[in-house]
């Protein structure tokens, strides 16, 4: 609908890891000043509470759970800014990590629609953070790799060679990979990594209720068990994750540090 001086324009946005504090001063000034906000299931209870339920409209997918299909997102987008609307797409972290905010930007182009992307705190590096987990660390690696543990189900085979990322050597954080934790473990301890390398899952990261726990390449599964961690949960796995033991005491950022500490096994 290029050409119609009516159009409203879309704003694709990253809410952080689910922490309103986190929430970045432009995404915090735009969802008030939004008139339609389609949002995902990730940006966390507090930020989405926060928002006039006359003007929101959930539009999430959680595996196991509810599953709004992309191409009905994408229609909503170009229909609300067409109506004329200031429209925020709300995401959980950033929308350009496995937020699926490249495939929307393209959608909002083809259809003629403004658009304008805000960067978000993405939990890849967040989740960790808040649980003592440093991304690098000097004395352990320069070097940190993301990856999704919830590839495309249409895919014939996987795009993420194991092998490769095991023989670099550095952190390896896995989004939305709870469910498959033992697929990918497995394939790295096949892939010759040392089942003693240090694990980490991190529940629900800045929110209320997060949880950590944290053991070895060979254990993490039965702590997941044990604990019943749920999605959503990031995997950091590496020399960095056995920083948390050492620095959990004065650890003062945790949202629930009862809870937090209770949740930790090392499992080495």
């Amino acid at each position: 609908m290029s050409g119609d001086e009516t159009v409203g324009k879309v704003y694709l946005v990253g809410s952080g890891p689910g922490d309103p504090d986190l929430l970045t001063v432009k995404a915090k000034r735009l969802l008030e000043e939004a008139d339609v906000v389609l949002h995902d299931k990730l940006p966390g209870p507090d930020i989405i509470d926060s928002i006039p339920e006359a003007k929101r409209e959930d539009v999430g997918k959680r595996a196991g759970g509810e599953w709004t299909p992309q191409e009905y997102t994408n229609r909503r987008l170009v229909e609300t800014a067409e109506a004329g609307n200031t429209v925020v797409r709300l995401k959980g972290g950033d929308p350009f990590v496995f937020g699926r905010g490249g495939e929307e930007m393209e959608h909002l182009a083809e259809h003629g629609i403004p658009f304008e992307v805000v960067p978000g705190i993405t939990s890849a590096l967040a989740g960790g953070a808040v649980a003592g987990i440093p991304a690098t660390h000097r004395e352990y690696t320069s070097s940190v790799s993301f990856v999704t543990g919830h590839e495309d189900p249409t895919k014939e085979e996987s795009a993420i060679d194991w092998q490769a990322l095991a023989d670099t050597g550095g952190t390896l954080v896995v989004l939305m990979g709870v469910g498959k934790l033992p697929l990918y473990t497995d394939a790295l301890l096949e892939a010759g990594k040392a089942p003693d390398t240090p694990v980490a899952l991190i529940e629900r990261a800045t929110w209320p209720d997060q949880r950590v726990v944290t053991g070895t390449l060979s254990t993490i599964v039965d702590v997941r068990d044990e604990h019943e961690i749920e999605p959503p949960a990031i995997t950091v796995i590496g020399e960095v994750a056995a920083t948390r033991e050492r620095v959990i005491e004065h650890l003062e950022n945790e949202p629930d540090r009862e809870r937090a500490v209770e949740g930790s096994n090392n499992g080495a």
